[in-house]
C-alpha cells in the first residue's frame, strides 16, 4: 500500500536553540511530484509557511491545524518552506490562541503579535539556508510556563497514552488538560489523539495487515480504525491507498483578516 501526499518534504537542520518554538523545518519543491494531484493529511500542528510562486514571488502564511484531509489539483507553488510550531507557541508568537487558527490559512502580516509582524517582514526575503540564523534573532528568549506542561501532554498522547492517564500523570484535571490543549494546540486532547492515530495509519500502512495495524495503533478493532480513517480522510483506508480518493479541488484562499 502506498500513497502520494503533499506532506513528503525534505527536512532542514533545526538548531537546538529553536526547538522550544519550532518543532521541525522542511522544504517541498513542486518538482517532487510533477503533474500529480496532491493530498494534505490531517495535521495538529500550526505552521509558518514561506511560499514561493512560479513567478518567484514569496509570501509568508500561517496554516492552522488541519482536522481533515484536503485534496487538491496540480497547480502549486514552486516551493514551500514549512516551520511547524511547537505546542503552546501560537499565542506568544502570533498573538492568537491556536484554536483561532484551526482550518484557516492566514497571511502572517494579518496577525496581531509583534513577533508575527517581525517574522512577516523578514521571512519572505530569507533564503532557506539562512532561516535558522534569522529565526534565532527574531524569536523570543522565553516561553510561557504552560508550554512545558503542554509538551509533556502532547508527547504522551503521541505514543498512545489515554487522555485520563495523561491528565492524572500530569496532576491536572481532564478539563484543565482540555483547556491547555485548546489554547496551545487548537484541538481537544481526544481530537489530537484521533488525528495522531490516523497519521500513524498513513505512515505504517505498508507494514502489515489492516487488523494488525489497527491493534498496533490503539484502535478497538479494524472497523473502529476504518470509521475513524473515513471521517478524517473522506474515504476508508483501502480506497485511499488504492487511489480512489475524493475529487481534487483548488487550494483554500488566504484569509486577510
Amino acid at each position: 500500500m502506498t500513497t502520494a501526499v503533499a506532506d513528503r518534504p525534505l527536512p532542514l537542520t533545526l538548531p537546538a536553540e529553536l526547538r522550544p518554538w519550532i518543532a521541525d523545518m522542511t522544504i517541498t519543491a513542486a518538482d517532487d511530484m510533477p503533474g500529480e494531484p496532491y493530498t494534505f493529511v490531517p495535521d495538529p500542528a500550526a505552521k509558518l509557511v514561506v511560499r514561493t510562486g512560479p513567478d518567484g514571488r514569496r509570501d509568508a502564511l500561517v496554516v492552522g491545524p488541519r482536522t481533515r484531509a484536503s485534496y487538491h489539483a496540480t497547480d502549486r507553488p514552486a516551493s514551500c518552506v514549512r516551520l511547524s510550531l511547537a505546542p503552546g507557541t501560537a499565542r506568544p508568537l502570533l498573538g492568537v490562541p491556536a484554536v483561532d487558527l484551526v482550518g484557516r490559512v492566514v497571511s502572517l502580516d494579518a496577525l496581531p503579535g509583534p513577533t508575527a509582524r517581525r517574522l512577516a517582514d523578514v521571512l519572505p526575503d530569507t533564503a532557506p539556508e539562512d532561516l535558522s540564523r534569522r529565526l534565532a534573532e527574531l524569536l523570543p528568549d522565553e516561553q510561557p510556563r504552560s508550554a512545558e506542561l503542554l509538551r509533556a501532554g502532547v508527547a504522551a498522547l503521541s505514543v498512545g497514552e489515554q487522555v485520563q492517564e495523561t491528565a492524572r500523570r500530569l496532576a491536572v484535571s481532564e478539563r484543565q488538560l482540555r483547556n491547555l490543549f485548546t489554547d496551545g494546540v487548537g484541538l481537544s486532547p481526544k481530537h489530537y489523539a484521533r488525528i495522531n492515530r490516523v497519521r500513524h495509519v498513513l505512515a505504517r500502512a505498508a507494514t502489515g495487515t489492516w487488523a494488525d495495524l489497527a491493534a498496533d495503533t490503539g484502535y478497538y478493532d479494524q472497523s473502529h480504525m476504518t470509521a475513524d480513517f473515513r471521517t478524517l480522510m473522506g474515504v476508508p483506508p483501502r480506497a485511499f491507498f488504492t487511489g480512489r480518493r475524493p475529487a481534487a479541488g483548488p487550494c483554500q484562499a488566504v484569509a486577510r483578516g
